[in-house]
């Protein structure tokens, strides 16, 4: 038996629960892990509460798509990975057919990447899903160039600092938006140009201002919703407003006709999009490869919190308090 985190109802941290659970034998095309570490995202909570992209469509329900171990076994027809081999599990499945909130796992393999040697659990869970997503999001769908400026809002969060880590390996100008200053020092430590409060500042204007009027080649904004068309006026003609998050939960507007109709392309973006093409995954996977081992790349943890205090890991997602990734730890 394992312990295995549910919830059987919809709503806040409260209603997830350790049940012990057989996790049975890998089919064909899967694999079953030992999870030693367990990324916490934020489309864990949204589907907890059930306002993801995808609805929840039973319950008891699993979580999770990002953790780090070592594989158990393989069913039929699996290739590429072997059992005794420390493996890191991507976002590439969906939480209704599958989650790694567990002691373990049974997960597609062909959503395990091998664990890069001198990488740990804690680390091989927190570094895969937030570089990933930055990379497909900058790379393979906006094109980042050197010289370009990205302005990235909820830079704080684990795939707003790999953005951020990602610009200055192109030779993009990394712009990073918070809404308070406490978190502004440690932005520009991690290698932010400049950061604007948006608490307190126009991020159009200080966008413009930085540009020479020119505007942001890439805009990635996490939050959607009403501000769409505030970051809209922030991009350059012909750039690129990217949407990888809905954080805001409010109707997002198509911001172009209120904006007199500037050249501006809005796209909606996850990292699904790199994990479930395998060409894609192989030139990311190498991306974030060679970022590790030259130093340009590094996961960044926010806090550890072992299993059992799973609920409390969620409070703490949703206090937004972190800078970094959250990773729930498995005790042996």
């Amino acid at each position: 038996m394992a312990r295995t985190v549910r919830f059987h109802e919809i709503g806040g941290p409260e209603v997830l629960r350790l049940d012990d659970l057989d996790p049975g034998e890998p089919g064909p095309g899967e694999a079953r892990i030992r999870v030693d570490a367990i990324g916490v995202n934020r489309a864990e909570a949204l589907f907890r509460s059930d306002r993801y992209i995808e609805p929840v469509k039973r319950l008891p329900a699993r979580l999770g798509t990002e953790a780090a171990g070592v594989v158990e076994a393989v069913g039929s027809g699996v290739t590429g990975v072997r059992e005794g081999q420390a493996v890191s599990v991507v976002p590439a499945f969906s939480q209704n057919e599958y989650g790694v909130y567990a002691e373990r796992a049974i997960v597609p393999a062909a959503a395990l990447l091998p664990r890069p040697e001198g990488v740990d659990a804690v680390s091989g869970a927190a570094v895969w899903m937030p570089y990933l997503t930055a990379y497909g999001a900058m790379v393979e769908v906006g094109g980042v160039r050197a010289g370009d400026t990205v302005v990235l809002n909820a830079a704080s969060s684990s795939v707003g600092l790999a953005a951020i880590h990602t610009a200055v390996r192109a030779g993009a100008t990394p712009v990073a938006v918070t809404r308070t200053r406490a978190k502004s020092a440690r932005l520009l430590e991690e290698g932010a140009a400049e950061v604007i409060v948006s608490d307190e500042e126009d991020v159009a204007e200080r966008v413009l201002a930085l540009t020479g009027g020119r505007g942001a080649e890439q805009v990635l904004d996490a939050v959607a919703g009403p501000g769409v068309t505030e970051l809209g006026r922030a991009v350059a003609p012909g750039g690129t407003l990217v949407l990888w998050g809905a954080q805001s939960g409010q109707p997002t507007p198509y911001p172009g006709f209120d904006l007199g109709m500037p050249a501006l392309n809005i796209r909606t973006y996850t990292v699904l999009e790199i994990t479930r093409d395998r060409e894609r995954l192989r030139r990311a996977a190498a991306f974030v490869s060679s970022g590790l081992r030259t130093g340009a790349f590094r996961p960044v943890v926010d806090r550890l919190f072992p299993l059992q205090e799973i609920v409390e890991a969620h409070r703490h997602l949703e206090s937004n308090t972190q800078v970094g990734k959250i990773v729930v730890t498995v005790a042996r």
